[in-house]
């Protein structure tokens, strides 16, 4: 299962094979989790998913963002999605990669991309989560974000249960929008748990401290497991379930999405949706090799 992970992390990261991706669509099996890759298919599918009371977090998708040029071509592709959100007027906020906006490029250029973005989200009251990366654009990230508040509302992050600091960012971000997942990138045993128990037992706790604080909490999982302990929590805590919601994935457990929706409580997908679907597909299949069989009908199909 390790040596699995290990290798689709290290073709998520394979720039010559993002840019072939490009040519090739939705194929080996993308399709199932990339909700198309222009605006109007995607819109398409929040829509089915706001008939079924369920919001939609969008990530206009971009990776291997080295030029300004790029950066500002990405930020242009998200103001035009939350443009996109309003016009067509669906359930929906944007979840945006600081990379992608240039954060390896230059970070006060960064910051500058972003308060753009913001600026424009508040004018359509529509939230932004900033999606959390690597551990080496954790720290960059989270700078970028702390300046960010000090002007905007409408903007939080995503903490990873699986990296040890993540409790002690936590206490700084008590009052703000989070989502809190397992998380998705190898890292080294220095500064992130490494077995299954270890992460789910850190995850638990954050979550659990998190309801317990001001800020909105996002509970990213498809386990059935976290998600019945986070149930019994909030009733035992007397946790309104306007302080909270579930996340999964588009194209992940479909079923249990709208079962949830159906029961009150809020829920969220993230949908993902562009040409630059590689890095995302790859990340995905590491973390659920059993979909790799999704990629092999793919193959045989075509």
């Amino acid at each position: 299962m390790s040596l699995t992970r290990d290798f689709f992390i290290a073709l998520s990261k394979n720039q010559l094979l993002n840019s072939g991706a490009k040519k090739w669509g939705l194929k080996l099996g993308a399709g199932k989790m990339v909700a198309g890759t222009d605006i109007d298919s995607m819109m398409k599918s929040v829509k089915k998913l706001n008939d079924d009371g369920i919001s939609a977090t969008i990530d206009n998708l971009g990776e291997f963002v080295f030029s300004k040029e790029e950066a500002t071509e990405a930020k242009q592709h998200i103001i035009e999605t939350m443009e996109a959100i309003h016009a067509y007027e669906v359930d929906a906020h944007m979840s945006v990669k600081l990379t992608q906006v240039g954060l390896d490029v230059d970070q006060e250029f960064c910051l500058d991309n972003m308060r753009e973005i913001l600026t424009i989200a508040a004018k359509y009251e529509m939230f932004v989560n900033i999606d959390m990366e690597d551990y080496a654009h954790l720290q960059p990230t989270l700078d970028v974000l702390y300046a960010l508040m000090e002007d905007f509302s409408n903007v939080g992050t995503v903490i990873q249960a699986y990296l040890y600091r993540s409790e002690k960012d936590l206490e700084r971000l008590k009052n703000v929008r989070l989502r809190l997942v397992k998380g998705a990138y190898k890292e080294i045993e220095e500064v992130a748990f490494q077995s299954k128990q270890e992460i789910d037992e850190n995850y638990l706790k954050l979550i659990k401290i998190h309801l317990l604080d001001p800020g909105f909490t996002s509970i990213a999982t498809h386990d059935h497991r976290i998600i019945n302990e986070v149930k019994k929590f909030v009733k035992e805590h007397n946790i309104s379930n306007d302080r909270f919601e579930f996340q999964m994935l588009y194209g992940f457990r479909t079923e249990l999405q709208k079962e949830l929706a159906a029961e009150g409580y809020a829920f969220t997908t993230y949908v993902p949706f562009g040409q630059d679907w590689y890095g995302y597909y790859m990340r995905r299949l590491a973390e659920r090799p059993q979909n790799i069989n999704l990629a092999l009908r793919g193959l045989v199909s075509k």
